[in-house]
């Protein structure tokens, strides 16, 4: 009986094993799987970073947040890049196709677009805010 008991043991012990190594693999395909998407996604980053677009957008997004008495708040988080007005948020996200934008209202996602980065920053802004009443 023991011996049985210890090789009814030593059984669940190598399929917890077996079991734990293939979660270890789908973690490491995963992994592998999310490097090569930010190293597709990288030229497109450094672009939204670094590149005239993002400073025009800025700068567009602060004047229209002034004139419509609502603060405009800025984020960069990894590579995304988000804007925050009251309830709506804008999301600049870089994938391996260019740069995804995500437009939210009330924490709720309500379109995506993919962006021109050589195209009109005011023309974005005004997408994201001009629906916006002024309060006064």
């Amino acid at each position: 009986m023991s011996f049985l008991d210890s090789l009814e043991n030593s059984l669940k012990a190598l399929e917890s094993r077996d079991e734990a190594a293939g979660d270890n693999e789908q973690q490491v395909r995963r992994r592998e799987e999310e490097r090569r998407h930010a190293l597709a996604a990288a030229p497109w980053a450094e672009r939204l970073r670094s590149g005239p677009y993002t400073a025009a957008l800025l700068s567009h997004a602060v004047r229209a947040g002034y004139a419509l008495r609502m603060k405009v708040q800025p984020t960069w988080i990894d590579t995304t890049l988000r804007l925050e007005a009251r309830e709506r948020r804008l999301e600049l996200r870089p994938t391996p196709e260019g740069v995804t934008v995500v437009f939210f209202e009330n924490k709720q996602e309500t379109r995506t677009v993919l962006l021109d980065l050589e195209g009109d920053p005011a023309a974005l802004v005004e997408n994201w805010l001009g629906g916006v009443k002024r309060d006064g």
